[in-house]
C-alpha cells in the first residue's frame, strides 16, 4: 500500500491571541491606532469631532430652548387631525406594531438583541415627563402588541407566514380607512385636517406602495418586444425623469383640475399622492430594469428548458432574482422618497415640515428655527436609518452579494 502524506490544509492569515481579538484596547489597536499615519488620522479626526461636538453640546443642554417641541409636539405628529380622534392613529400604530413583530419573529428569529433594544424606543417615549397619560399608555402597548405578533411567529413560524402576508396587503387600507373614516362607524376627518409626521408617512407609504409595481410593469414593458407597449414605457420613463418632482407636484396640483370636468374635484393629499407616484414610478422602472439585464441569458434559457412559458419564467425565475439583485437601489429610492414628501410643503400641504413653518410663525417661538429644524433633521435621520438597516438585515439573510 501507498504511503499517504497528511493533507496540508491552509489556515490562512494566523489569528492574534483572543487578548487582542476580543478586547477595547486589542479593537483601538487594530482599527484606529495600527500604523502612525492611522495614529495621526484618528487624532485629528477625535480634535475636529471635539471642537464640533462640545459647542452644539452646550448649545442643546444650556442655551436650547425645546419648549417649542414639547409644546406643539402633537402638532408635529398629526397636524390639526381632531384631538379626540387620535386614538385611531394609535390604533393604526398598534396594528403596524403587531405586523412588524410578527414579521421580526419570521424572518429574524436569531436577532433578539437587536429587537430588545428596538423596543426599548417606545419605553423611552412612554418615560418622558411632558408626555400626556394617554399616549405614554399607548406607547406601553405598542411594545405589547410586538411582542405579541413576535411570540405567534416563534410559536408557529410556518403557519403564521400566510395571516403575516395578508396583513401587509390588508394593513394600508385599514390604515387608510382608520385615518379618513367610514361611516357610521368612524367619522369622516377630511384631508385638510391631516398634517405633520402622519402626512408624511402616508405620502411616502402610498409612494412606494404603488410606484413599486407600476415600476416593475414599466421595466418590463421597455424590454417587451411588442412595440406599442415598449414605446409608451420609454417614453413615460424618459419624459417623467427629463423633469424634477417640484414641477409634477405642481402639475398634480395646478394643471390637473384643468382637464378635468368643473363638478370633479380632486383631494389635493391625492393630487400630491398622483404626483409621487408618478413620478417615483419613472426611477423605480430603471432601478429594476438594471436588474433584470444583470441576469444571465442562461437563466432565460435554463427556464424554457423546463417548458415554463414567457410569464412563468419572468414572474418565477427572473423577476424575483433581479430584485433580489437591486435591493440597495430600491432602499436607496425608498429613503430617499420619504425625505421628497417635504417638497409637497410648496403646494400648500402641511407635512413635517409644513408644520414647522407654522409653529415657527407663533409668536412665543419666532427664532426657535434651531430647535424645530433639529428636532424634524432627528426625525427623518431615525426613520431613514431604520430603512437603511432593514435593507442590510434583509441583503444578508438574502446572501446578497455573496452567491
Amino acid at each position: 500500500m501507498m504511503n499517504r502524506e497528511p493533507k496540508q490544509y491552509d489556515t490562512g492569515e494566523v489569528l492574534p491571541p483572543p487578548t487582542e481579538r476580543y478586547t477595547v484596547l486589542g479593537w483601538l489597536h487594530k482599527n484606529l491606532f495600527s500604523t502612525w499615519y492611522y495614529t495621526i488620522l484618528t487624532l485629528v479626526t477625535l480634535y475636529v469631532l471635539y471642537i464640533v461636538v462640545k459647542p452644539t453640546l452646550n448649545w442643546a443642554f444650556t442655551q436650547a430652548q425645546w419648549q417649542v417641541v414639547v409644546v406643539n409636539l402633537r402638532l408635529f405628529m398629526v397636524g390639526q387631525y381632531p384631538a379626540d380622534q387620535v386614538f385611531r392613529v394609535w390604533i393604526a400604530l398598534h396594528l403596524l406594531a403587531f405586523t412588524a413583530g410578527m414579521a421580526w419573529g419570521i424572518f429574524f428569529p436569531r436577532a433578539r438583541r437587536i429587537g430588545a433594544a428596538i423596543l426599548l424606543i417606545p419605553l423611552l417615549f412612554a418615560a418622558l415627563p411632558f408626555i400626556s397619560n394617554f399616549s405614554r399608555v399607548n406607547w406601553v402597548l405598542f411594545d405589547v402588541f410586538a411582542l405579541l405578533g413576535w411570540g405567534l411567529a416563534i410559536w408557529r413560524p410556518q403557519a403564521m407566514r400566510r395571516p403575516l402576508l395578508v396583513l401587509i396587503l390588508a394593513y394600508f387600507p385599514i390604515l387608510i380607512l382608520l385615518i379618513y373614516g367610514i361611516k357610521p362607524i368612524l367619522r369622516i376627518v377630511k384631508t385638510n385636517l391631516w398634517g405633520g409626521l402622519m402626512l408624511t408617512l402616508l405620502l411616502a407609504v402610498v409612494g412606494i406602495v404603488i410606484s413599486f409595481p407600476i415600476g416593475i410593469l414599466l421595466a418590463l414593458g421597455r424590454r417587451s418586444e411588442l412595440p406599442i407597449v415598449k414605446l409608451f414605457s420609454v417614453l413615460y420613463i424618459e419624459i417623467i425623469r427629463g423633469v424634477p418632482l417640484v414641477t409634477v407636484l405642481f402639475m398634480a396640483e395646478l394643471m390637473l383640475p384643468l382637464f378635468l370636468p368643473p363638478q370633479i374635484k380632486i383631494d389635493n393629499v391625492i393630487r400630491a399622492m398622483a404626483g409621487i407616484i408618478i413620478f417615483e414610478a419613472a426611477y423605480m422602472a430603471e432601478n429594476v430594469r438594471g436588474g433584470l439585464q444583470a441576469i444571465p441569458k442562461g437563466q432565460y434559457e435554463a427556464a424554457w428548458a423546463l417548458g415554463l412559458n414567457g410569464f412563468q419564467t419572468t414572474f418565477y425565475i427572473i423577476l424575483p432574482q433581479a430584485l433580489r439583485n437591486v435591493i440597495p437601489v430600491l432602499v436607496n429610492q425608498f429613503i430617499s422618497l420619504f425625505k421628497d414628501t417635504t417638497l409637497v410643503a410648496i403646494v400648500g400641504l402641511l407635512d413635517l415640515l409644513g408644520i414647522a413653518s407654522t409653529v415657527l410663525a407663533q409668536p412665543e417661538f419666532i427664532g426657535r428655527q434651531r430647535e424645530v429644524y433639529l428636532f424634524i433633521a432627528l426625525i427623518y435621520w431615525v426613520f431613514s436609518y431604520a430603512m437603511s438597516y432593514a435593507s442590510r438585515r434583509l441583503e444578508v439573510a438574502l446572501g446578497v452579494g455573496e452567491r
